[in-house]
Parts: C-alpha cells; structure tokens; sequence
C-alpha cells in the first residue's frame, strides 16, 4: 500500500494530496472536540495510533517484489469514527516515511486518502450497516477491520493504475493486473487483521468497558441509563 518516493507523476501526487486535505482538515477538528469532550479518551486514541503504527508497519513479501501489509485503521475507525482517524492514519504514514521509508513524502497523499480516508469510511460504513442490521459485535468488527483493509489495496490499485496504464489495454489492463497483484497476499491478511481486531476489542471490553460505552460501542449499563 505504501506508494514509494517518487513512483507516481508530479501533477498525480499533487493531486491526491488535494484531495486528501479536506478530510485530514475536518479530522483535525473532530479530534481536537473529542479530546476536549472526553479527556479520558486520549490513552484510547493512543492506542488506535499504535495499533495502526505497528501492523501498518508490518511488510509481507508480495509477488513481483512488492510487498503488503494490514493497516489497522479499520479497529480505529469502529471507536473513533473515519475522521479522526484521517488524522491518526496520516501521521502514522508520516512517520513510517521519515523513520521507516515506508512509502514517500511525496506520495503522502496518495497514502493518506487511501488507507487513512477510504478504508477507514469502508470499515465504519460496513460496521455500522452490520449493527444496525442486528448483527453482533464481534462480527460487526471483523467485517469492518476485513473490508477496511481490502478498501484501501483496491484504491491503491487504482492510484498505480492511473499511473502507470497498460500499453495495450490502457488503465482497466493495468487495474486488473495491480488488483491481482495485491489482492493474492491481502486476502489472507485481511482476514487476519479482522481477527486482531475482534481479539482486542474483547480486551478491551474486558478493560475498558467504561470507555467503549461512553464512544458508544458498548450499550450502557441498566445503572448507566438510570443514571
């Protein structure tokens, strides 16, 4: 997922990081409100940074001497909603381009709108779809933290194709070939960070119940509602 230095074309690159301010702008807002609304949940955003920082930070060799990884955005998104995690998402991808050379400054954009944008709105919107529909927890965060995932390597793949298009078939060729190259490994690895996802929500409601109640993940309590 992380587009390397320099890989995609000038006017491209600008571009996507148009594209992306606007929702790290509103992120910005929405994360400065909930830290002033509830002070108590700023170990829990911590937390979510981490979490996306670590697995994000996983590389997985891929075919053709790529590389994949799960992105963890889709846990956050699920406690904190999409636009925080625009913000968290983008200086995780900040950092791992300073101090890791995980994708490139250049490409920031790029990286940001998708893994930071659309899969953590792919994984909330299917969260929310799930629970409104009666689904359980577990469930509901499995399919988010899978999707979100997925969302993201399939926006990528339509970044590199916009970039590079095939010579013969033009840019559904080159989408088919990027989308085949990443969906082979990202498959697996998105069903795995469903899994984690839905581990460490167990721990938490075993921890922090109190938290995921007051971001509403939780139902509250009879004492909490006669409260």
């Amino acid at each position: 997922m992380h587009v390397a230095e320099g890989y995609l074309p000038p006017v491209q690159a600008a571009a996507w990081f148009a594209v992306s301010a606007p929702f790290v702008v509103h992120g910005s807002r929405t994360l400065v409100r909930q830290v002033r609304r509830d002070p108590e949940s700023k170990l829990l955003l911590g937390a979510a940074g981490a979490f996306t920082f670590v697995l994000s930070a996983l590389k997985i060799p891929s075919v053709t001497g790529s590389c994949s990884h799960p992105t963890g955005t889709g846990l956050g998104a699920v406690l904190f909603r999409p636009p925080v995690m625009s913000v968290l998402g983008g200086i995780v991808l900040l950092f791992q381009a300073v101090l890791l050379a995980h994708g490139g400054l250049s490409t920031l954009g790029a990286n940001i709108f998708s893994m930071a944008v659309v899969g953590p709105w792919v994984a909330y919107a299917v969260y929310a779809l799930i629970r409104r529909a009666g689904g359980s927890l577990d469930v509901a965060v499995f399919a988010a933290a899978a999707l979100g995932d997925l969302a993201t390597y399939c926006v990528t793949s339509v970044q590199l194709a916009l970039a590079f298009p095939d010579p013969a078939t033009g840019f559904v060729g080159a989408l088919a070939k990027f989308g085949g190259i990443f969906a082979v490994t990202q498959i697996p690895l998105a069903v795995s960070e469903g899994l984690l996802s839905v581990l460490v929500v167990r721990l938490l409601t075993r921890t922090s119940g109190a938290d995921l109640r007051r971001l509403g993940v939780l139902r509250p309590t009879a004492a909490e509602v006669r409260a």
